[in-house]
């Protein structure tokens, strides 16, 4: 029952650094653009980010079903992958890197039931088929993983291109005045993308441990007071989506400066009619994935539709050894957490506890 508490304790530890740690997401372009001060976007973030966790629970379900055989998970191998993730989230977060939070504890997660299971690879849902539906990692995770920046590239560039002809007549002074206040919008839409996503990965972490703990009789002889714990199926409980919900705001709320400095100064030198075609690109994106029941990278989306608004002004306007250091951040992501997911269970396993 302690482990199980702790690793309701680790989850939401997760979710508050993902708040901080993808607040640079939803307000490092208004906040680059100097639409909004630092503080009127991080409200406007965490209220948005509160909202948008309560649309829907797709993802959610995905996360807690749809990746790894749930016989293969024990309330060590849920608080092994939180650990892996929440590791690297704040490796990457002191480096100022803008990893993906949700592919950390994907990984995490595959690691620790790998490790759980002795390395039985099949524990792992590589792609199966669920009435008439693709799951699993290949079409939930590694495609998205690979498709989505390239899409919110190409939908950047596209909405950007659009504007440039729409307003080549139009001053500077109209321009910044008129998406100056678009960007707002978009910055909401942003944020309400972000929490329709990024929360619910926690969510479907938290159910899986406890319908874990439920399944191996740790509850059995709670109190009645206790008994929102067991959780039967795959259902997401609503006290574990407010818990997310409001966590995630009050972490966005601690903002994360130093992604926030990496995605909205060094990257590309933003004005507000480029933050808004960036923005709307990504929320586009991510709210389509959200409704597909995909748990995509909000990071990687938001990154790559700046880096597409800024090869629309000139290829050189994107400051592409600065995107290397991201790029490898993404592609080193899922297999080092994977590692540290399958480690710290084998260090738990070593000390008696499985």
């Amino acid at each position: 029952m302690t482990l199980v508490l702790l690793v309701l304790l680790a989850a939401l530890a997760f979710e508050y650094i993902n708040g901080f740690h993808d607040a640079a997401n939803a307000i490092a372009t208004v906040v680059s653009t100097r639409v909004l001060t630092p503080r009127q976007a991080i409200a406007l973030a965490a209220f948005f980010n509160l909202v948008g966790a309560f649309i829907g629970v797709g993802v959610a379900k995905t996360i807690s079903s749809g990746l790894v055989d749930a016989e293969a998970v024990t309330t060590v191998t849920v608080f092994s992958a939180l650990t892996g993730a929440i590791i690297w989230n704040l490796i990457t977060w002191w480096l100022g890197l803008p990893s993906s939070s949700s592919h950390a504890l994907i990984g995490g997660l595959c690691g620790a039931a790998l490790a759980t299971s002795d390395g039985h690879w099949h524990v792992l849902h590589w792609s199966l088929i669920e009435g008439d539906k693709h799951v699993g990692l290949w079409p939930k995770v590694v495609l998205p993983m690979v498709t989505s920046p390239i899409i919110g590239f190409i939908v950047a560039m596209l909405i950007m291109s659009v504007l440039y002809i729409a307003l080549r007549k139009a001053t500077p002074r109209f321009v910044n005045m008129v998406f100056g206040k678009a960007q707002i919008i978009s910055a909401a839409g942003m944020g309400l993308s972000h929490g329709s996503n990024d929360a619910q990965k926690t969510m479907g972490i938290m159910t899986l441990a406890l319908f874990t703990a439920t399944q191996g009789g740790l509850f059995a002889d709670l109190p009645a007071w206790a008994g929102f714990l067991r959780v039967e199926g795959t259902d997401i409980p609503s006290w574990i989506i407010v818990a997310c919900a409001v966590t995630m705001a009050a972490g966005t709320a601690g903002g994360g400066w130093r992604i926030i400095r990496t995605m909205g100064h060094k990257m590309v030198k933003l004005q507000p009619v480029h933050g808004f075609a960036a923005e709307t690109a990504a929320a586009a994106v991510i709210l389509t994935a959200s409704s597909l029941k995909i748990p995509l990278s909000t990071t990687h989306v938001i990154s790559t539709a700046i880096m597409g608004v800024g090869a629309t002004k000139r290829f050189s306007a994107v400051k592409w050894g600065v995107v290397g250091r991201i790029v490898w951040a993404w592609v080193l992501t899922l297999p080092i957490t994977g590692l540290l997911g399958y480690g710290t269970y084998r260090i738990f396993a070593a000390f008696g506890m499985h």
